[in-house]
């Protein structure tokens, strides 16, 4: 029987992982899984864990789902792929059609690519070429937030401000225009989430107003910043955002590609500011955890621009070979199927409920400087001395330790820096939901004893 020591054993002299150094795993182990279920992911020496983190935000309705198993067994018998170039066919179409029904009204238009950096990268090309089009070629330029991500192609990179991920390619990159988070982390002493975002959005809208006439969009993840550690701010600034585009005829790029399909209690995060933008951004749980599928939608007055005789060069010539492939967009529409069946955005409020109620015993421990919660998505940030908010030094990797003792409890809790977190599959029940919390408290407590 094949044991997890052989299957490291072969992966460690072929396999180079994404976002990790490598030379870790001579002491931190790699865990090979050979199946799923529901909320468990099982290794091959028979050890189950709970995917507290949803396999990077993607699993929402846990593993081997099957609905799901079922719309792509049903697919693969009818057409697995066919260009979309010139070419159509009934999952793209009725998923549009779908889509356009549940997101933020006057979003009227999909685009189809493979991943959240390639729809980021559909979005900023076709923003300013919509600009180039309409007769304002000089307007460029794009204002993001401080500690934002939004992708690593370089496009999506140079849209970001997470130094990790960024500074080793700034040569590479688009300059930005940059404006401060709006979360609620650095707020004052007895300030509100919607007093701080408010005081932020007065330096977003002098740096929009100074530069207008050369910025084609501004990017945000609603709601919540998730590779930046998962800060959260509050609804209104979408809203002051919304009116300050009108106003100064910039585009309003939503990334909801982590915070989308009902992540932050809702389907969509825009909806709590009551706001849609010109480009919106889905990826991960559009396809439930499954497949590669990801979804510019845009306006009709965007797709006008691009409409005209073909020798005026005005289309938008952006592709990619895998474009609105069909499995992948016959798992979106089972994702759909089932936030229609199952009453699935109900049934997160009270499991969001429990979760905060679980770890509010956390809110008195010396070294948990803050918990902060949107929907489905809690996060717990671990701090030096809670006073003065002062954090661990990075290079001590106290949030790894939170990990290593979760794996040994049956949970997986990987870290974003010193923030531990919980963003599971919507599957999950109370008692995962409370055991996640035990095992929290437990790797919080060793990781900061010394």
């Amino acid at each position: 029987m094949t044991s997890n020591r052989e299957m490291i054993e072969r992966d460690l002299k072929a396999v180079w992982h994404p976002c990790t150094q490598m030379k870790d795993h001579e002491t931190l182990p790699l865990i090979p899984f050979k199946r799923g279920e529901g909320v468990w992911l099982y290794d091959f020496d028979g050890n189950r864990y709970i995917d507290a983190v949803s396999s990077w935000w993607v699993n929402l309705f846990g593993h081997a789902n099957p609905r799901i198993n079922e719309a792509i067994n049903q697919q693969t018998q009818q057409l697995e792929h066919a260009m979309l170039a010139g070419f159509t066919h009934e999952p793209v179409i009725d998923l549009s059609e779908r889509l356009i029904d549940v997101t933020p009204e006057g979003l009227n238009r999909c685009f189809y690519a493979d991943n959240g950096s390639s729809a980021i990268e559909v979005a900023l090309k076709m923003s300013y070429h919509y600009f180039r089009n309409t007769g304002k070629p000089e307007k460029k330029n794009f204002i993001n937030i401080s500690n934002s991500y939004h992708g690593e192609t370089l496009g999506a990179l140079a849209l970001s401000d997470v130094g990790l991920y960024r500074e080793t390619y700034e040569p590479l990159l688009m300059e930005m225009l940059t404006a401060p988070a709006p979360d609620a982390f650095y707020r004052e002493k007895g300030e509100s989430w919607e007093d701080y975002a408010l005081r932020q959005f007065e330096h977003m809208e002098k740096l929009m107003a100074e530069n207008a006439d050369n910025v084609c969009a501004v990017i945000v993840e609603p709601l919540v910043q998730c590779a930046g550690h998962m800060r959260m701010y509050d609804p209104i600034y979408l809203k002051k955002l919304r009116e300050a585009c009108d106003r100064y005829n910039i585009h309003l790029i939503a990334d909801e590609i982590a915070v989308g399909f009902g992540r932050t209690g809702t389907l969509f995060a825009c909806e709590q500011a009551g706001i849609s933008p010109d480009f919106m951004c889905l990826s991960k749980g559009l396809t439930a955890g499954y497949l590669p599928l990801s979804i510019t939608m845009t306006t009709d007055d965007v797709f006008e621009a691009f409409y005209d005789d073909f020798e005026t060069m005005k289309a938008f010539l952006h592709s990619h070979s895998y474009t609105g492939n069909p499995i992948g967009c016959a798992v979106a529409r089972a994702t759909l199927d089932i936030f229609r069946d199952d009453n699935v955005i109900e049934s997160n409020r009270e499991k969001a409920r429990i979760m905060g109620e679980s770890v509010e015993h956390l809110r008195e421990h010396p070294h948990v400087g803050d918990i902060r919660q949107h929907g489905m998505i809690l996060a717990m940030e671990l701090v030096k001395d809670k006073a003065t908010m002062e954090p661990f030094p990075w290079q001590e990797r106290r949030g790894l330790r939170v990990y290593q003792h979760s794996i040994t409890r049956e949970a997986l809790l990987r870290p974003l820096g010193n923030v531990t977190y919980f963003m599971p599959p919507y599957v999950i029940n109370e008692d995962q939901i409370r055991h996640l919390a035990t095992v929290a408290t437990e790797g919080i407590d060793k990781a900061t004893r010394d």
